[in-house]
């Protein structure tokens, strides 16, 4: 309402009107004050002067003063006024209202400062005896050239304010009846005027929310009603832009969020119009927050703000490769847009994170397959070409021979088994034969059996698990394999003397298992990487093992619904944990 032509038009005049009122009555009745005081203020220096000279010479005489006090009440009686006589240290020895022993020294008084330095001078000041402002005027009681004493006159000045209040409200007043005079007469001369405009801008308004707009009358023939014929045809054309750019946009803005790829248009400025959900996650950025920012701030990388300018700057599209912070690989294409809203650029980033980790893995495999089955194959090499050249005619030493081939041969077979078996664990191809047992009846063959090899290794290997501990739903050969691998694992890299202890705890909704050792420790640059196929740590690659071992028991627990970890510190020894839901049965 009050952005409305009506208050647009009759607010300026009804300000205008009564700013000059408030004003003109300001400055009048200030100007009276003004004049009058400076009439009283003659008059009263005249007053006091008068007083100054018949006083002067009791003053001059000293004290006691004789009659001082009684000049002082017949003049202040006769003037109407407070008369003060004041020594030149400040001292008070006659006043019209109090007795002088009463007072306090005036000698900080402005106006008796300077009629002490022989000054005739006048002061306003409010009074917080009298509760009000007077007017001093004070005036020096000579002896020749000598300043004795000063004589002080003081009248309040209420009934002036009394009067420029007064008149003061007679001017509020005129100026509220005229502002209300000036606001009925604009809101009676503008409301017939701006009415149909009412009409046609709440058609303005729907047709900016997508409704539909009705046609208008226009049948004035002033401004208005071309104006109305002209919105008429106008909004016709743009509904029917509106319903095509709509579907339009709603295709678009389907394929920009759907899309994988992250897109981000940017303003010839470097400042970011458009980010879509795939960028945000990418860049881990929030789309309302980094709409407006530049470049910059929104991507964190020079090489994409780099790629953007090498485009703006050639006008051409522009490719480059990145590898970012947070390990993503990424393919950045920069594209110029040029149209009649102004210059832009596309920028895509690619994610090919998962495509050069499947290129790893897929090579790593090929490598660590030709690493594992190379040995063996030259093993049987070696040991065929010496059987043929020098074993033949020597039985024993032949069967020497054969025996460390039927080793290598096996060697080969369980790699080429524990490989079967990792297929069909990934793919799902292996049942589980799950039922309800405590962790003790998981726990406790798994460390029967590998307690004699873990003394023949001067190894001491405990057992600590509540039999009372929540019972789990889980297939119990495939689970005490994975318990037999890691305890297995735990004494080929613990050296003589030291201890294993396989524990078990329920936690939360789990029940948690942990095979601790106190062997030679995981790097932190291998703890990240030991569950992957064939990865092996620098002290692994000396003990043998194909290295498929813990991708098989990572890969058996989360088909249990578990999770497995691993913590440890070189020198100290590792721990292995393995988190399983509980059930109770």
């Amino acid at each position: 309402m009050r952005n409305s032509f009506v208050w647009r038009i009759a607010l300026p005049y009804l300000i205008l009107v009564v700013l000059i009122l408030g004003a003109l009555g300001w400055f009048l009745s200030s100007f009276m004050e003004r004049s009058y005081i400076e009439q009283l203020t003659a008059g009263q220096k005249a007053s006091t002067r008068l007083f100054a000279n018949q006083v002067a010479p009791v003053v001059i005489k000293g004290a006691p003063y004789p009659g001082l006090a009684d000049m002082t009440l017949q003049a202040s009686f006769l003037e109407g006024t407070r008369i003060t006589v004041i020594l030149p240290d400040g001292t008070v020895i006659a006043d019209s209202e109090r007795d002088p022993a009463s007072m306090e020294n005036h000698a900080n008084r402005p106006e008796v400062q300077a009629a002490i330095s022989g000054q005739e001078t006048s002061e306003v000041r409010y009074s917080d005896t009298v509760r009000s402002r007077l007017l001093y005027t004070a005036v020096p009681i000579r002896d020749g050239e000598t300043t004795v004493g000063v004589a002080r006159i003081a009248i309040s000045l209420s009934k002036i304010e009394t009067t420029a209040s007064s008149f003061r409200r007679i001017i509020f007043a005129t100026a509220g009846v005229t502002a209300l005079l000036v606001l009925l007469v604009a809101f009676g001369i503008t409301y017939q005027t701006i009415l149909p405009l009412r009409s046609l801008t709440q058609a303005v308004t729907n047709l900016e929310s997508g409704k539909y707009v009705e046609t208008l009358p226009g049948k004035r023939l002033d401004e208005i009603g071309r104006l109305t014929n002209a919105f008429n045809r106008m909004a016709a054309q743009i509904s029917q832009q509106i319903e095509e750019l709509s579907a339009e946009r709603g295709k678009l803005s389907a394929v920009v969020s759907t899309i994988s790829d992250a897109i981000l248009i940017v303003n010839g400025e470097g400042r970011v119009e458009l980010i879509n959900p795939a960028a945000e996650t990418i860049l881990n950025v929030n789309a309302s927050e980094s709409t407006g920012k530049s470049l910059a701030e929104v991507v964190r990388n020079h090489i994409i703000v780099d790629l953007w300018q090498k485009a703006q700057s050639t006008g051409e599209q522009q490719f480059t490769a990145l590898e970012t912070p947070t390990r993503l690989v990424l393919q950045a294409i920069a594209s110029p847009m040029e149209d009649e809203t102004g210059s832009r650029a596309l920028l895509i980033l690619q994610d090919y994170t998962r495509m050069k980790r499947l290129e790893t893995v897929r090579r790593d495999f090929v490598s660590n397959v030709s690493h594992e089955l190379r040995t063996p194959l030259a093993s049987l090499k070696a040991l065929t070409e010496t059987v043929q050249e020098t074993a033949l005619d020597d039985p024993p030493a032949a069967k020497r021979f054969l025996a460390q081939m039927s080793v290598e041969i096996d060697n080969m077979t369980q790699l080429v088994q524990e490989l079967l078996d990792l297929s069909k664990i990934e793919s799902g191809r292996v049942p589980l034969e799950r039922t309800y047992i405590s962790p003790w009846e998981m726990i406790q063959p798994a460390a029967e059996r590998m307690r004699i090899q873990a003394e023949r290794s001067g190894l001491s290997l405990t057992v600590d698990c509540p039999e009372d501990l929540p019972r789990v739903l889980v297939d119990r050969g495939r689970m005490e394999q994975v318990l037999v691998n890691l305890i297995h694992n735990a004494i080929k890299f613990t050296p003589p003397g030291g201890s294993i202890q396989v524990r078990a705890w329920a936690q939360d909704k789990d029940v948690v298992l942990a095979i601790a050792d106190t062997g030679t420790g995981i790097a932190d640059e291998d703890l990240q990487r030991i569950f992957e196929r064939f990865y092996k740590a620098d002290r692994a690659r000396s003990g043998g093992g194909t290295g498929l071992g813990l991708s098989i028991a990572r890969h058996l627990v989360e088909s249990h619904g578990g999770r497995i970890w691993a913590e440890s510190e070189v020198g100290k020894g590792s721990t292995f944990f393995i988190a399983i839901p509980t059930t109770q049965a």
